[in-house]
């Protein structure tokens, strides 16, 4: 395998750890489409939001912990690792262990390729209201997409096993272990390289998979143009007014629950049954605004200073259809 730090740069040379899960469809954020976006080089994904920024800060405190509960010893590559056979295939892995202290001071890779670490360890950190998306500590029930993710770098390594350290808010702790599953990785990595040359390579977007997906495929249209809809899609566009008006409906209904509850409640902030709250109706901390209008008269020539462009997505507006 080649340790090449250069070449795993530039992320639209190789697929990575963190985009098999949404290659596969495992990912809440990601879709396929949203990958090879980023390999054809059209977006550049660059997610910095608390979550991730957070992420990457524990990272360290996650891998000190484990050591600290396995007594095993960690290093921290930052160069990223190829597949021996298959190229588009690197891995970026958090922590590579060795079960002996003494073992540290040994290359990561042996002359031959292989690697010299006993396993592999990935630092999570999740929310606790996501902790039923974990199962019982020392299994491998983590969510599909890190479960893969850790096959991944199984395939890339030829090790037999990778721990998930996971950290969930600041109390709970929580170490599993993902082993090798041959049968399994040899699907994932099938799916990998028929996504790569099928898709990247030949620079054919992916099915779509979702609406933000079609968004994305046709941004922009073509002024003036028209489509002939055949029966099918027709059928479909009456199907979805009919869904709309049950949902217009199902929001009224739930409007005048909410107002029997409401007149009921009056000035009370509490609703209560046989000592239990059934609900509660308060008022919000107060939150401020910026009075706009008020600015645009008072200082219109500050205005442009502060003015960017908003960009949208085009709308699906579903038309009634008439007959004569």
């Amino acid at each position: 395998m080649l340790n090449n730090q250069h070449f795993t740069q530039d992320r639209t040379k190789y697929l990575g750890g963190s985009d098999i899960g949404a290659i596969l469809g495992f990912s809440k954020y990601r879709t396929a489409l949203d990958v090879w976006l980023e390999k054809t080089g059209r977006v550049v994904s660059k997610v910095d939001n608390l979550p991730v920024r957070f992420g990457s800060f524990a990272e360290s405190f996650v891998a000190s912990e484990y050591a600290s509960q396995t007594g095993f010893s960690l290093v921290h590559s930052e160069a990223g690792v190829v597949h021996p056979r298959h190229p588009f295939m690197v891995g970026h892995i958090d922590r590579f262990v060795f079960e002996r202290s003494s073992d540290i001071n040994r290359e990561l890779f042996h002359s031959d390729g292989s690697c010299a670490a006993s396993h592999l360890l990935e630092c999570k950190t999740a929310s606790p209201f996501n902790q039923s998306d974990w199962g019982e500590l020392g299994t491998d029930e983590v969510p599909m997409s890190y479960l893969v993710q850790c096959l991944w770098y199984l395939a890339i390594t030829n090790l037999e096993r990778c721990d998930v350290a996971v950290l969930f808010g600041n109390s709970d702790f929580r170490i599993y272990e993902v082993y090798r599953d041959q049968e399994l990785e040899e699907l994932i990595v099938s799916k990998a390289a028929a996504f790569w040359h099928d898709y990247v390579q030949i620079d054919t977007p992916p099915p779509a998979q979702c609406e933000s997906d079609y968004q994305h495929l046709f941004s922009k249209e073509i002024t003036g143009t028209a489509v002939e809809a055949d029966s099918t899609v027709c059928e479909l566009t009456q199907k979805l007014q009919l869904l709309n008006s049950e949902i217009k409906s199902k929001e009224l209904e739930v409007s005048q629950i909410k107002q029997t509850i409401m007149g009921q409640m009056g000035e009370a902030e509490l609703l209560t049954y046989q000592g239990k709250v059934l609900a509660t109706w308060k008022s919000p901390k107060t939150s401020y605004r910026l009075d706009s209008k008020r600015l645009e008269l008072e200082h219109p020539e500050l205005i442009p200073q502060y003015q960017v462009p908003i960009l949208t997505s085009r709308r699906l507006v579903i038309k009634e259809l008439t007959t004569k």
